[in-house]
């Protein structure tokens, strides 16, 4: 835990290099993946709301529930931190409040979709959208919001899936000239439409990509998205699905047994936690301030 400021995403792509982004979903996750050398960290809506509601991505988790989690995550990590703002919870004037409280709480960029509200998760289908021209007034809403030109606005299109690949990058390319600092095509089905985003796309802005596993894009690694011309590569949920298999497995365990035993080499026994959190660190912290007397 630090005072210092995190360093700046938008220096960090203009050094090149694809940023590889795990998803995170609290405090310890991220201080996890920033103690893996991450560059970035991606703050997923479908996992807050996985995590902090055991709910589908269906448009439940509310504006200041991200908030809250992203302040603490920013108040734990120094690691640059991408928030998903999902539609920015209404229209431009709440995209512009959303930009404003998620810049105050730390994030390094928000990104915004053109889906209609309550979304959907991207690799689900009956997606709707909003019409290019809203999404346009919300983006230029947004970059006019932001206190800092350092933080950056993400526009994702989810129209590969409403309206096909050609209107998706019709969308993308309007995004780009209402101001956005990257853009992000949702659910690609094939490489070679991944390749063909990077072709379309490629001059008008940094681009991001979405791996799922499961989903409708197919898993290439950050080199691969490198060598097609992506900048950003997040891997949002794959922390919730991977804890949440060994949660289950866990469970089952302590229920057959009614002891851990048998699962003692699958965790963190109760020193390594506490060295994890820093327990020991944070209470000489505090020593500081005790009264002599």
């Amino acid at each position: 835990m630090t005072d210092e400021p995190a360093p700046s995403l938008k220096g960090r792509l203009a050094r090149g290099g694809i940023v590889v982004a795990p998803g995170v979903y609290d405090a310890l996750t991220a201080s996890l993946a920033t103690d893996a050398g991450f560059d970035a960290l991606y703050l997923s809506g479908a996992a807050i709301a996985y995590t902090k509601l055991g709910q589908p991505d269906i448009g439940l988790v509310s504006m200041s529930e991200v908030a809250d989690t992203l302040a603490h995550v920013c108040e734990r990590v120094r690691t640059p931190v991408i928030v998903d703002a999902d539609t920015g919870y209404g229209n431009a004037l709440n995209v512009q409040r959303t930009v404003r409280l998620f810049e105050r709480a730390g994030a390094a960029a928000i990104q915004l979709e053109d889906q209609t509200f309550p979304k959907r998760c991207g690799h689900l289908a009956d997606k709707g959208l909003v019409s290019t021209g809203e999404m346009v007034g919300k983006i230029k809403a947004a970059v006019d919001a932001r206190a800092s030109a350092d933080t950056l606005v993400i526009a994702r299109t989810d129209a590969v899936a409403v309206e096909g690949f050609d209107a998706a990058i019709a969308r993308a390319g309007a995004y780009a000239d209402a101001g956005a600092d990257m853009l992000f095509v949702e659910a690609p089905r094939t490489r070679d439409q991944l390749g063909a985003v990077t072709q379309a796309l490629g001059g008008r802005a940094p681009l991001m990509a979405n791996m799922v596993e499961g989903g409708q894009t197919p898993i290439l690694s950050g080199p691969e998205l490198e060598a097609l011309g992506f900048a950003l590569v997040i891997f949002p949920g794959a922390i919730v699905r991977a804890l949440a298999r060994a949660a289950q497995d866990f469970y089952g365990v302590l229920r057959r047994d009614g002891t851990t035993d048998a699962f003692r080499d699958r965790m963190f026994d109760f020193a390594a936690i506490n060295g994890i959190v820093g327990t020991d660190a944070t209470l000489a912290r505090g020593r500081r301030y005790e009264d002599p007397a």
